[in-house]
């Protein structure tokens, strides 16, 4: 019985040593930025490891009335390219946090 409340003392530590692991790494993935870029670079959209928007760049060539449609199409798709690699940096994060053991599919920081 003893052996059994020791293990579950360990179990019971380690599992605090994670979530402090886990603090520590959604503290850095805040601070951490990504640049999802299109249009060869005339938008870019800047993300924190957390997916929050943090600016966007829009060349002045793109400025124009005309130019609407183009420049709405290409901020969403900065958009798109920056979020894809802040899940990529999540999971290169949590890979090196859980000794590469996979995320649980929809697991979310």
């Amino acid at each position: 019985m003893l052996g059994g409340l020791k293990d579950l003392g360990a179990l019971m530590k380690q599992a605090q040593e994670m979530q402090q692991k886990i603090g520590e790494l959604q503290e850095r993935l805040a601070d951490s930025e990504v640049v999802g870029q299109s249009g060869a670079g005339l938008v870019k959209v800047t993300l924190n490891g957390k997916n929050e928007m943090r600016r966007v760049e829009i060349d002045p060539s793109l400025l124009v009335a005309d130019e609407k449609g183009v420049l709405e199409d290409l901020i969403v798709a900065a958009t798109n390219d920056a979020r894809i690699k802040v899940e990529t940096l999540v999971q290169d994060q949590m890979r090196g946090l859980t000794g590469g053991l996979p995320l649980p599919p929809g697991f979310k920081l």
